[in-house]
Order: C-alpha cells, then structure tokens, then sequence
C-alpha cells in the first residue's frame, strides 16, 4: 500500500499544535521499529459515511478537523479562553495521555515495572509535598468516586463478614454516613447510589447557628447525633469534614472532629480547596489538622493548571487485601497509567513551580480581600480570612428614610424573614454585579452563587481558576477597579425601587409588576380601556402601546434605558426601566410615561375613527358633487355641454355663475361650503385664512440637563421645567389633527371652465379616497385652476 502523502495545513489552535509536535518526537524517541502494515479487504458499502470511505485521513486533515469543531465558525466570539492558557505544563499533561496509550502496547513484564514505578513515584512525591506521611494514592477521573472507594474500604474493615454475608450485615447493624449541611450538592445521594445504601443511612450535620462560622460543622450537634444513633443500634461508620467548603472556603474544626472520630471509631475523610495550602511553608492550624485524617481527595489539576489530569485521594490501610476488594488497588496496568500525565507534570513543575503556582492563587485572594476591605457597601463573608484561599463577598446598603421600608439594614447575615423585599432586592442586584464583573474582567474567573443565609453572593477562588486562565494581580485590580464603578448604579438604583413603586401605584392607568429577576428600577405596564386585567393572554393592542411607547423612550436620549418583555407572570407586555447612577426624578419619569402611553392610544383610536368618518365624508360629498352638477346642467343649458358649440357659445356670451364647491372638516366630520374661501380670495390677492390655533407647549431645560434629572436649583427650578418631554409627540399629533383641517371638493369642467359640469369621481374626489385608505398622508386637495 502506498504511503499517503502528508498535507502541510496550517493549525491555528497553538494547542493541537504543539500537542501534534510532542506526540511526533515522542513517537520517533520510543518507536523501535515501524508498524507492519496490513493488507485488508476494502469494505465497499453505500452506507459507509464519506469521512471512512477510501484510504482515509492523514493526519494533519483529521487535526484540521478537530480544529474547527473545537473554535466552530470563524464568526463566532470564542466562549472560553482556557485552551488558549495552558502552558507548558499541560502539554505534559496531554502529552501523557497519548503516551499512555502508547505504553499499554509493550510487553507484559516491561509494562508492569513502568507502571509500578509511575505509581509508587506520584503517590510519593503527592505525599510529601502535602505532608500525608505513609499514604497511598487512588487516582479516578471522577472527584467522588475516591470518596466512595473509601465507604467500600470503611464498610470492609467495619463488618468483617460483609464480604461473606453482604448487606444481610448491613441490615442487623445500619451503618450512618456523618456530612455537613455545607457540604456539595448532591454527594449524598451519589454515595448512596454507589454503595447500595439507602438513604436514612445519610445524615446530615447541621452548621454553627450561634458561634463560630455558619458554614462550619456543629462539632457538639454531631457528638449528640453519634449517641444517638448508638443507642439505636446503628454504626457510625465515615464522616466528610471540609477543608474549604464548596460555596465560601470555610474549614470544619478538623482536629476536634479528629478527636471524635478517634473516640466513636469512626473513619474521618477530608475534602476542600485548603488542601492546597498544606504545600505551603506556613499552613494554619486547622488545615494541618487534616494531615491526621484517614483520608483526603485533593484535585492537583486545576490548583496547577493541569488539564485532564486526575483527581487524588490519599488514605492509610495497612491491609492490601481489603483495599484491592475495596477497588482502591488495581492490577490493572491501565488504572496504574492513570498517574502518568500527573507523574510528567509534577516533574516539569518541580516543587519550586508547584509551591509557586499555588501561593500565587494565595496572594491573589488576599490582595482582593484587602481591597475589598475599603470599599463601602461590599461585605466579605469569609472570617477565617488567613487559612480561605476564597474570597466570598457581596453588595449591601443601609437605607434611611421616613419610610420604614427604608429603615431596613440589608446586612447579609440578616435572616430572611426580617429583611423581606429588600434582601430579595439585593440578591437581584448582586446577581447584576457579579455577571457585569464576569464579561468586564473574564480571567477572574468569578462565580455567582446563592447561599441560604447570606443570599446571592460573588465567589472569587484563584486555586481552581488563576492557573488556568492566568490570572495576574493587575487583573485583581482592575476587578476592585470595575466594583467601585457599578457601586453608584447599585446604591442609586435600590434607593429609587421603592419610590418608583409607590409613584407607580398612586398613578391611575399604570400597574406595578413585580419582577424578581429584574435588576432596574421597576417594571411597569401600562392598562389602556380594553385592556383585560383577568387574562393572562398577549394582548395586541397593548403590545402596540407599548412598542410606541418604548420608542419615544428611547428617543428622549436619556441616561435611563429601556425595555419591552412580557411580564414575570403572563404574556402581556411591559417596560422594563434600567438602572440609575444619578438621582433621577421618579415622579418625571412615571409621569411621562403615562402622558405618553394615553397620548398612543388616543392617537391610535383617532387614526381608526378619521378612516371611519373620511369614508362617510366622500360619500356624501359624491352626492352634493353630483347634485351641483345637475343644478348647473338645468341653468347653463343643453347647448353648452357640446364641445364646440359650448365654447363659441361661452365666448359670445359667457356665464357668470358662482363655483361652488365642498370642503371637508377633518376636525368636526362635516362638509361645508367653500364661500367663505373664495371670498377671502376675492378680497385681496394672497390673502390666506388665519391659521388654526394649536397648543404648542414647550419645556425648558437647564443647559446640559437631561430628561429625568433633578435641577440642581431644588424645587423652584423644578416647577418652572415641568415635565413636557412628551412635547414633539403632542406637536405632530396636532398637526395631525389640526394642519390639514380642510379637504375641498369643487365641480369643474372637464377644461377648467367653471360652467361645465364634472364627473362623479372627478381628482378631488379620488385624493379624498386615498385620504380615506392613508389617512396618516392627509392629502390637502387643490383648488382648481380657474381660482389660482
């Protein structure tokens, strides 16, 4: 078989690059020999797919491939930029996996001293930078499965005839698994699906509610809950303490529960963020503590910024044989060469670069907690400040005012019920804040996250995020930077809720919607006359109104932005109103919105009433047309209707009839006579009726003031400015109503001769119909040329 040939395609994805590199020198370094390539019969079938049809793929073509999938099109913005910081150290790691398969092909004996030379390394080198003397290691691609290999090896050593007798054991004498109320969502039920255990075999350990952190285990409660499941003849049998809880970093009082345990007999397993920190020179008491413990699951890849590099759980057994029917052994050679990208990394890292990597994610957190610390109205809720790599904060403002509402202290340690709509408030806004602060500063690597207690809160952890995007201490600057920044709208914006609330409410035609998704000012609807407020239905006419109105908005040009939605709790449309961050008039704003609301509506009803009455007015002026044509035909004669006779007959003796015509009141619905103009153009040449009044009002502003801003002059510049943002609008409605007034209609010849009669649909009659089918044009009809 010929050797295809090997495209040169240019692989933008540095990554696939560097990786394709690595794997090809490390081919040509480990391969003795080339690979004997078989000749095979080509399977010819029309249902083979294209991409394995033939010879198939180079290489490079397959990368290419892969490269596209990965990035998509080119049009698209790229979701993350974790591929694009890898490092050196994560080749290695990729580079390990493509050995590793590669390393499975050796022979038997080869490969069991390389993997057991792979293991026994990593497990070393893990344990003595972590300081967990005398452990082994299990390494599992899932960060519970260590955990439940440990509830196996708990069970095994607990209830000596389990393995004979199975769960007949387990149901003479329960065993209960001890976890926090902080610990992560869902680990309970995962053990207990893994173990077969049902689920009263959980329980679950309350957190501190009086002293101490409220996300730290309730050392006391658990003592108490221990005896009692003794005395119910149950077995204490594993507790999970935290070493840096899933949602704040917090750590359990390890070495208390190390005492318990020892007490109880009960096997005491450690699992948290803090872990990291046991590499550091100084390490606080209560993470030294975990180095006592049974056992602890640690994720070395994203504290190193290792992709796909398995997670860790160290332990200490001396019988062999129970940990290989646990599952934590294996004589596999593929579960020992699951350390390989791990015993690669660590060894291009050394322990200067391991040690380095993580009290940089230290600093990181402590720099953005001694920011944080200066910054009014943002309240860190981590206490253990020296021994939590994890920054937990959140937004929060004393409110004074008259009002009681306004009295409140939206403090986070405040119990819900006592807060109400304001802590809801808050926990809106810091939602807001901590998704503004992802798009501005991304490598931060920043989480929301909504806690029982405290509420919505903006987590910071650098050991699972700085190493991999690479996150520097002037990228934590520019995040204190961006929080000071959105600190004005946040406070402006909870301030002005609750009076837009009640102005909205004290307005007839407006409805309040409360939406708790939304973080602006108010949410608000506007009920036109048939508006039905017991369906739950879109409602067209109110859509309408409230895409006008949201133009007009808009085109105010003022800081406030605006949105049309349906509402929280049906398909009816709303505004949606943005946020603040100056003081804006709330009683401005609701009024211009109302003004301008019924102004849509009464212009809308207005446009479908003219098309009504224009209709009507063409008919009746057809038949005063047609009658006026009849008139004149009885008084001029038959004589005169004949072309040619008619005209010498005109010129010998020309009559001297009045033209007269109909004008159409677009105002009143009513044809009138069109005398009176003809007499005013009789008076005197260029002499125009007087104008219709209209009622132009016009606003005045201070110079640079926009619309909905306070003056800065108090009350009496306010009363002279009233609120007529809404003025343009009124000016072209009047216009509308009021310019185009008059439609006339006269009788004419066919030559322009006012003797001769007309048709019944003559070009006055047909400009009114268009008026009729367009009546936002409003055509003005001409008068005819005898008359100019």
């Amino acid at each position: 078989m010929e050797r295809k040939q090997t495209k040169h395609l240019l692989i933008a994805d540095p990554t696939l690059a560097e990786m394709g590199k690595n794997l090809k020198e490390a081919m040509k370094m480990t391969e003795a020999t080339l690979l004997n390539e078989e000749n095979g019969k080509k399977v010819v079938s029309g249902d083979i797919p294209g991409p394995l049809q033939g010879s198939g793929q180079d290489m490079v073509s397959i990368l290419q491939l892969v490269q596209n999938l990965m990035h998509g099109d080119e049009d698209e913005e790229p979701q993350s930029t974790r591929i694009q910081n890898i490092g050196e150290q994560g080749h290695m790691a990729l580079l390990g996996h493509s050995l590793g398969a590669y390393i499975s092909t050796l022979d038997k004996e080869k490969l069991r001293k390389l993997t057991t030379r792979i293991l026994s390394d990593t497990t070393l080198w893990l344990c003595r930078i972590f300081r967990y003397e005398n452990g082994c290691a299990y390494f599992h691609e899932e960060e519970r499965e260590g955990l439940a290999k440990i509830c196996r090896l708990a069970i095994h050593s607990r209830y000596e005839d389990f393995v004979v007798d199975g769960f007949d054991v387990l149901y003479n004498k329960k065993p209960v698994i001890y976890l926090s109320a902080a610990a992560r969502p869902g680990l309970g039920q995962y053990l207990c699906n893994q173990l077969g255990l049902p689920f009263p075999c959980l329980c679950r350990v309350p957190c501190n509610t009086m002293f101490g952190s409220q996300h730290q285990m309730d050392v006391a409660f658990l003592e108490k809950l221990i005896k009692d499941d003794i005395e119910r003849g149950r077995l204490p049998l594993l507790l999970v303490a935290n070493a840096g809880t899933v949602a704040v970093g917090h750590t359990d009082k390890i070495g208390r529960l190390k005492e318990l345990c020892d007490q109880y007999g009960i096997w005491l397993h450690v699992e948290g963020v803090n872990l990291a920190t046991l590499a550091l020179g100084y390490v606080s008491s209560s993470v030294l503590a975990a180095t006592k413990c049974d056992s602890m699951t640690m994720t070395p890849g994203p504290w190193l910024g290792l992709p796909a590099v398995p997670a860790v759980t160290l332990y200490k057994h001396d019988d062999p044989a129970l940990t290989l029917v646990a599952g934590l052994t294996s004589n596999k050679p593929a579960d020992k060469l699951r350390a390989l990208p791990l015993w690669l990394s660590l060894q291009y890292l050394g322990l200067d670069g391991i040690v380095e990597r993580i009290k940089h994610a230290c600093q990181l957190s402590q720099r953005l907690q001694e920011n944080l610390k200066k910054v009014n109205h943002i309240k860190l809720l981590v206490e253990d400040e020296l021994s939590s790599p994890v920054v937990v904060f959140r937004f929060f403002q004393e409110l004074t005012g008259s009002d009681p509402v306004f009295k409140a202290v939206l403090a986070p340690n405040m119990a819900p019920p006592t807060v109400g709509r304001e802590r809801h408030s808050c926990d809106v806004l810091n939602r807001w804040l901590g998704e503004q602060l992802k798009q501005l500063v991304p490598v931060s690597g920043l989480t929301v996250m909504d806690l029982e207690v405290e509420g919505t809160c903006v987590r910071f952890s650098p050991l699972m995020t700085a190493a991999v995007l690479g996150t520097r201490g002037e990228d934590v600057d520019q995040l204190v930077a961006c929080i000071q920044s959105k600190l004005p709208v946040l406070t402006c914006t909870l301030q002005l809720r609750e009076e837009f609330k009640q102005e909205v409410e004290g307005t007839a035609g407006l409805l309040y919607v409360d939406d708790p998704n939304w973080p602006g000012i108010g949410v608000v609807r506007y009920e036109h006359a048939n508006d039905d407020k017991s369906s739950l239905k879109s409602d067209p006419e109110g859509e309408k109104i409230h895409a006008g109105l949201l133009k007009k908005l808009n085109e105010l040009e003022s800081d406030l932005t605006f949105k049309m939605g349906p509402e929280y709790k049906s398909m009816k449309s709303c505004l949606y109103i943005g946020m603040t961050s100056d003081d804006t008039d709330i009683s401005e704003l609701v009024e211009t919105i109302v003004v301008t609301a019924r102004e849509i509506e009464e212009n809308s009803r207005l446009l479908e009433n003219m098309t009504e009455v224009v209709r009507k007015g063409i008919q009746e002026a057809q038949v005063e047309l047609q009658k006026a044509n009849e008139e004149r035909l009885l008084e001029e004669g038959v004589l005169r209707q004949i072309p040619v006779v008619g005209s010498v007959l005109n010129w010998f003796s020309p009559v001297q009839a009045l033209q007269k015509g109909r004008t159409f009141n677009l105002t009143a619905g009513s044809l009138e006579s069109t005398e009176p103009i003809y007499v005013y153009k009789a008076q005197g040449a260029g002499v125009t009726p007087p104008p219709t009044p209209s009622s132009i009002r016009t606003k005045q502003k201070l110079p640079g003031q926009k619309p909905f801003k306070r003056s800065l002059r108090g009350s009496d510049a306010l009363s002279e400015t009233s609120s007529v943002s809404h003025i343009e609008d009124l000016e072209k409605v009047e216009q509308l109503s009021g310019g185009p007034e008059h439609i006339t209609l006269e009788a004419t010849s066919p030559e322009g001769h006012p003797g001769a009669p007309t048709p019944q649909k003559d070009d006055q009659t047909e400009a009114l119909q268009k008026a009729a089918q367009h009546p936002d044009d409003h055509p003005q009809v001409e008068e005819p040329e005898s008359l100019r």
